[in-house]
């Protein structure tokens, strides 16, 4: 059954955060309504998570990215939002952290999400830390999808480039986590060419399902074709940031269980 209802996103925002907008717009694009919302308004509110199809969260520098980047907002998330975060996850709705939002994801614990107990949120198992080389990289990369991964958002992409815009995005974890990272298909996104040391070139994975994904690279910011450096010289189709929110919003609108 085909739902013609719009999808409804909430964008999460803080202190520090600037990519919502773009965020917003790139969902729009994609046939979904947006509604940013303040991290303090959903604190007072987690209930407020049932009224949406889709979540989104931008990057930016949340907090001065004090501590470490995305640190504090992620635990804000695991004090005060983990059981509101595990219930939407767990009615398979689809979730996207960007840049900022990706650090907040791992060090929240939801990503890689092998496992959302009850009660405490998980420990985290994987992070971004500071590039290989310690400087600020702002630039686009080249990427690759795994055409195996399970993840929802990078389905039908191969290889395409993104920008970048971070100084902590060097993807670490144990041996036997990437194993099954790998393992479990929940790697979509490679750099071809790693510009920030990340291990086995991750630059974007997924849980288990293939709903929750973060990534370092921006594709809110490729949704028009005139957004890429060479467009007035190379014809590269579609923009393939594009791709990944209507990815989402049509895995969404195939399901009947739209909030109504």
């Amino acid at each position: 059954m085909i739902n013609t209802m719009k999808p409804k996103t909430l964008i999460l925002r803080t202190a520090g955060t600037n990519c919502d907008v773009e965020l917003a717009h790139a969902f729009e694009l994609a046939g979904a309504t947006t509604q940013a919302v303040h991290l303090n308004q959903l604190v007072a509110e987690p209930a407020m998570l049932d009224d949406f199809d889709l979540l989104g969260l931008p990057g930016g520098f949340s907090y001065g990215d004090d501590i470490a980047a995305g640190r504090i907002f992620a635990n804000r998330i695991r004090h005060a939002l983990y059981p509101a975060l595990r219930q939407f996850v767990q009615a398979g709705k689809p979730v996207i952290g960007i840049c900022n939002g990706f650090q907040l994801l791992v060090k929240a614990g939801l990503l890689p999400g092998f496992e959302l107990p009850e009660g405490a949120p998980p420990q985290q198992v994987v992070t971004l830390t500071d590039n290989a080389n310690p400087r600020f990289l702002d630039r686009w990369v080249a990427l690759r999808a795994e055409s195996e991964s399970v993840c929802i958002w990078t389905r039908g992409l191969d290889s395409f480039d993104l920008p970048i815009a971070h100084g902590e995005g060097r993807f670490v974890a144990a041996p036997e986590v990437l194993d099954q990272l790998e393992a479990q298909r929940q790697v979509a996104l490679r750099y071809a060419d790693n510009p920030n040391g990340s291990q086995r070139d991750i630059a974007g994975v997924c849980d288990p399902t293939g709903l929750v994904f973060g990534l370092m690279p921006h594709p809110e910011r490729y949704v028009h074709k005139t957004a890429h450096p060479t467009w007035t010289r190379l014809d590269l189709g579609s923009p393939a940031g594009l791709r990944f929110f209507t990815n989402a919003v049509e895995h969404v609108t195939s399901d009947a269980s739209l909030t109504a």
